[in-house]
């Protein structure tokens, strides 16, 4: 018999809810980006070069461009366009980049927890301390930030079996690792439900251009046929488009250029488009819990 997971039941997108986003909005937009820290050393990483001999100085100073340059110009980029960028945040990154955090907090960015560090996973770790590794995020959050993170992001999307009840448990109100749907879905957990937002898993310059190889033009077209297809759609649902970007990859000149070109047609004054944050769509499916399935 087929083995199916539990977290959430099949509901076609034709059988919703009907609503609107704020302002009777139709298609919400938000855009999230990664800023990260690697151990030098053991661990996981992201590498351009994949293979460099240790110690590997290589890659690590392009991961590095990230929170020395290209962060900076990614927040003041989006500011300057009017979207309201927020940040999958490693924590480590408070220690070893405070004045990239500190920018992130003045352009008023929503903090998403994203683990201490990119080198570390979920995968392998036991129940008790899985437990302790999502609350020591979210209480280096809150001393830094004043409020507990909604929303967590995994690193490396990576999760065990009880991620999802943990993350309830710990007080987080949403997840984006999940690309399941064009709408918030809610997923079953021990203690009540937790919502899902849509992530983009391909609109998502880590899997898409260091992953795939893909060019930073077709990954900004990729972004505006997405945008233009799913306006479309949302004339008869209200749906939600996400795109995540990384400090060190979106951040390098010549693809911020083409993420630019991207980001200038989805704000280009579209009446019916949303432009906002995880939080913002997620507080909106918890004043009416039925908006979302």
């Amino acid at each position: 018999m087929l083995t199916r997971q539990t977290r959430y039941a099949y509901s076609p997108i034709t059988r919703r809810p009907k609503f609107s986003w704020p302002g009777n909005k139709r298609l919400a937009v938000y855009v999230v980006m990664g800023v990260e820290e690697y151990n030098f050393g053991p661990g996981m990483t992201e590498d351009i070069f994949p293979g460099a001999p240790k110690p590997d100085y290589v890659n690590t100073s392009w991961r590095d461009y990230g929170n020395r340059v290209g962060g900076f110009r990614l927040i003041d980029r989006c500011k300057a366009l009017g979207v309201q960028l927020s940040i999958l945040l490693n924590t480590d990154v408070y220690d070893s980049a405070p004045d990239l955090t500190d920018h992130a907090r003045a352009a008023g960015c929503e903090i998403v927890g994203h683990g201490l560090s990119n080198s570390d996973t979920l995968v392998g770790m036991d129940r008790a301390a899985e437990a302790d590794y999502l609350e020591a995020v979210a209480a280096r959050i809150e001393g830094a930030e004043g409020d507990r993170p909604g929303g967590w992001s995994s690193p490396w999307l990576a999760q065990t079996e009880a991620t999802v009840d943990l993350l309830k448990q710990t007080g987080y109100r949403y997840l984006l690792d999940l690309r399941l749907d064009d709408q918030p879905v809610w997923l079953t957990t021990e203690t009540g439900p937790l919502l899902a937002l849509p992530y983009a898993l391909e609109l998502n310059d880590s899997t898409t251009i260091i992953g795939r190889q893909t060019t930073a033009d077709a990954f900004s077209k990729m972004i505006i046929d997405e945008f233009d297809e799913l306006r479309l759609a949302a004339e008869d649902t209200p749906l939600v488009m996400s795109i995540v970007v990384h400090s060190f990859i979106s951040g390098q000149p010549f693809r911020l250029a083409a993420l630019t070109r991207a980001l200038r047609h989805i704000t280009a004054g579209h009446p019916d488009v949303w432009l906002t944050t995880p939080g913002d769509i997620a507080a909106h499916i918890e004043a009416d819990p039925a908006r979302a399935v």
